[in-house]
């Protein structure tokens, strides 16, 4: 089946816990074939500060993960497994 892009909601500055989380949950399940990228969406900024330039990463949507999860389609409604549900959830 297709994989899709759901957001996940965590504490903002923990995006990165979330993220590596999420990963060791996935390899230890051995659910691997049914999620794709985990990302923390950021941006690198030139900033200006006391009168020199410095490279900061910003995130895009702080207090959020982009997770790919592979769906089944289930007639007109498209579904996320179960137990892949639970994994994210619980992480």
């Amino acid at each position: 089946m297709a994989k899709r892009w759901y957001v996940v909601h965590a504490y903002s500055g923990f995006e990165h816990q979330v993220k590596r989380s999420l990963h060791d949950r996935i390899g230890r399940s051995g659910l691997d074939d049914k999620f794709g990228d985990v990302l923390v969406p950021t941006e690198e900024v030139v900033e200006m500060r006391q009168g020199q330039k410095r490279r900061s990463e910003r995130k895009f949507f702080p207090g959020y993960v982009l997770v790919q999860i592979e769906t089944n389609q289930d007639g007109r409604s498209i579904r996320i497994d179960d137990e892949s549900w639970h994994l994210v959830k619980e992480t």
